[in-house]
């Protein structure tokens, strides 16, 4: 089994090809210019696995949330891919990316939505070592974010920018969390981990249904008078 994995929802772009347990990678942080990075490293790793698209049984995308154009450029050049070759897509949550990377029993992901927000969720290990969200996926303010009240007295992990964003934060959850990443951001490593178990069981979608989810729906917002 064969899949392209893709990633630009943050300031980290990354590609990444899972051919039979082994992957692929090619990672790079920056500020802007995703769309010439993401295609380059795609064709770097095709060429070097000997690959092509029309080999691939799906491509997995990291679907947001995260900047708006980021998830946008991962979902339209996803789509791209995926209708020339004719293959399907599998779209992974990029607050899960960063939950795997973590990789602990609960995780707390926090990623920086920007305008003094957070993008944020709850996870579990599931037996198999890949994380499965506890709850929904949300935005908003630093302060309002919580864990699950079944998780008093147990150990959890806080992971994303948004903790090193929000100094609040983290000195607010620091006596919950035993240990708080404030380095991580989503990465096709992961998104491609992730899309495994579901492209096995042909859990996957038609191109079209490569969509971005926002979770936030507006931009920009007017300042107050």
């Amino acid at each position: 089994m064969k899949i392209l994995a893709l990633d630009t929802a943050t300031e980290n772009c990354s590609a990444a090809l899972w051919i039979k347990g082994t992957i692929l990678q090619r990672e790079a942080e920056a500020e802007r210019g995703h769309a010439e990075l993401i295609l380059s490293m795609i064709d770097e790793l095709l060429r070097e696995s000997a690959t092509r698209l029309a080999d691939l049984d799906a491509i997995a995308f990291g679907r947001g949330p995260g900047s708006f154009t980021g998830v946008r450029l991962a979902a339209s050049v996803t789509q791209g891919l995926a209708f020339g070759a004719g293959v399907p897509v599998a779209p992974v949550s990029d607050l899960q990316a960063v939950a795997q990377r973590a990789a602990s029993q609960h995780v707390l992901v926090c990623n920086d939505a920007r305008m003094q927000e957070v993008y944020w969720a709850c996870f579990e290990m599931s037996p198999d070592g890949s994380m499965r969200p506890s709850g929904s996926e949300r935005v908003s303010k630093p302060s309002e974010v919580q864990l699950p009240g079944e998780w008093a007295g147990q150990s959890a992990t806080g992971a994303g920018r948004g903790f090193a964003a929000y100094t609040s934060l983290r000195e607010r959850l620091a006596d919950q969390l035993t240990n708080i990443d404030g380095t991580l951001l989503p990465r096709a490593r992961e998104v491609a981990l992730l899309a495994v178990p579901d492209v096995q069981a042909g859990r996957v979608l038609p191109p079209e249904a490569a969509i971005p989810v926002y979770i936030r729906d507006d931009v920009a917002r007017p300042k107050a008078p």
